[in-house]
């Protein structure tokens, strides 16, 4: 059954019969972007008004690939469990050379995280989910057929002209966020430029619906008979339906391409038969690029809006919800006078730091796909005959890095060098049991001290956990140390860490990162 586009109502809003009061936050784009940071700021206390100018969920699978950290963002907002429940968990990718499987790897191997490595769910199913979550909230005014036409700031804040179906009217706010997407308006109202590399390569998407029973993993062909001299990628979806990728080359007519009559034919010769039906099909260029600075003033850019990327590897979706997980909490406690405006800086240069780690990994595999005649086709060409033969080549093939959270530099971050490297300052706290609950769910969304083996020194003014030491807690935060303190962000990430700390050092190290310098 094709999904059901139920419309959102639309409702008029108050601002087309008189001024409305200046808000906190207004949120330009509906997609997943922006409705989990709408949540994110609700979960924070702060109120926003979310403006979209369509009223349903985004029409075709779009973002599939949901990898670990994302799922847990998305479980701190409230709709984890039913991403996962819905979704096709998996973990296990394989890589062809022609009809030869060359290259496997498992994203998860070990036990003991809440989340699953990867969950295959199409994206209108995670807007359903987080659009119900964000009607539900006193904190956020969700509205459709809302378009925004205009932009300006001051020092002071900002303000958006709107159009809907009964007039025009202004908002204005402290900050705006720009969560409209790869060809975000409101990045060409200001006059903003992309920097970066666009490839010279086209690719098909199809969702296909058919009853095949597929293995749930990844598989990428390089060169298959079905699809001679190109790349090929499929994934298996809910709902039985696949998504295949089929490499087309630059010198495609997308026009021409786009064409059921030129799609099927494509389509049986990778599935062997004509039993399916055409859901949905697009066709994109490989982009890698981004913003010089994702916050412009009082308008930061948030998600596609600031960076897009080759889709192999899943890192624009889930690159975006990182960036709602670093800006959220940062831009709460400045619109509440908790924290001056520098500390938006710190989003600023941890996401633009992450945004080039995953435009560096995307660019990488799209060379490698698509090389160049000269040097980088002789390369890509003798990694696949080798890897056919010999280890050492398998793990240089690349059909796309898969999406995992940057471990932010803190140079000046307290560390314990002798304490497990996977939990370093910078890194995302990892994930592990607690009895009937998980590390990750008890530490929430606040700043929490993490004390293990030792009392928390008194006089913090923090949240302290302090879980029972088992052995997943002892392998990941503490190896072969008798104890440790841990300071966690509210995004969970790992701010500082010791075996051993006075109240006043913690203290400290909580104070700069409220005030933007650590």
């Amino acid at each position: 059954m094709p999904y059901d586009h139920k419309p959102f109502a639309y409702v008029a809003p108050p601002g087309l019969t008189g001024p409305e009061p200046r808000h906190p936050v207004v949120i330009v784009g509906a997609g997943p972007v922006g409705l989990a940071a709408a949540l994110e700021l609700a979960r924070h206390g702060t109120a926003s008004v979310v403006l979209d100018d369509n009223n349903v969920v985004s029409v075709g699978s779009r973002a599939i690939c949901w990898a670990k950290r994302s799922l847990e963002i998305l479980d701190r907002l409230g709709v984890g469990a039913a991403c996962v429940e819905k979704g096709v968990t998996w973990k296990v990718g394989r890589t062809f050379h022609r009809a030869a499987e060359v290259f496997n790897f498992d994203l998860q191997p070990e036990p003991g995280h809440k989340m699953p490595a990867f969950v295959n769910l199409q994206q209108y199913y995670v807007e359903e989910y987080l659009a119900a979550a964000a009607e539900a909230n006193p904190l956020i005014d969700l509205r459709f057929k809302n378009r925004v036409t205009g932009v300006s700031q001051t020092d002071a804040g900002a303000e958006v002209s709107v159009e809907t179906p009964d007039g025009t009217y202004l908002l204005q706010a402290d900050y705006i966020l720009a969560c409209d997407g790869a060809r975000s308006p409101l990045r060409q109202m200001l006059g903003l430029e992309f920097e970066g590399e666009l490839f010279e390569e086209r690719f098909l998407i199809a969702d296909i619906e058919m009853q095949a029973e597929m293995p749930s993993e990844r598989w990428f062909w390089f060169e298959p008979e079905f699809h001679s001299g190109q790349s090929a990628l499929l994934h298996k979806q809910p709902d039985n339906i696949y998504r295949i990728d089929l490499q087309l080359g630059w010198d495609s007519d997308p026009e021409v391409e786009k064409r059921p009559e030129r799609i099927i034919p494509r389509i049986e010769k990778v599935v062997g038969h004509r039993n399916f039906t055409l859901d949905w099909t697009s066709i994109y260029t490989f982009q890698c690029r981004r913003l010089k600075n994702f916050v412009q003033g009082r308008v930061i850019f948030v998600g596609d809006s600031a960076h897009v990327v080759s889709p192999f590897g899943a890192r624009g979706g889930n690159g975006g919800l990182q960036d709602v997980d670093a800006l959220g909490w940062r831009l709460a406690a400045v619109v509440q006078g908790r924290a001056p405006a520098a500390l938006l800086s710190r989003y600023d240069a941890e996401r633009t730091y992450g945004s080039d780690e995953n435009i560096l990994n995307s660019a990488r595999s799209t060379r490698f796909m698509s090389p160049a005649e000269g040097a980088e086709r002789w390369f890509r060409d003798a990694v696949l005959a080798l890897a056919n033969r010999v280890d050492f080549a398998r793990p240089m093939v690349n059909s796309g890095r898969l999406s995992v959270p940057c471990v932010y530099p803190l140079p000046a971050a307290p560390d314990a060098e002798d304490l497990p490297p996977l939990a370093r300052p910078g890194a995302v706290a990892p994930d592990a049991p607690l009895g009937n609950d998980w590390l990750l769910s008890a530490l929430g969304g606040e700043m929490v001290l993490l004390a293990l083996g030792q009392a928390a020194p008194e006089g913090t003014g923090l949240r302290v956990l302090a879980p029972d030491l088992t052995p997943e807690i002892r392998a990941r935060y503490l190896g072969e140390a008798e104890r440790a303190l841990y300071l966690v962000r509210p995004d969970q990430v790992i701010a500082a860490r010791w075996e051993r700390a006075e109240a006043a050092a913690v203290t400290a190290e909580v104070t700069a990162i409220w005030e933007g310098r650590a």
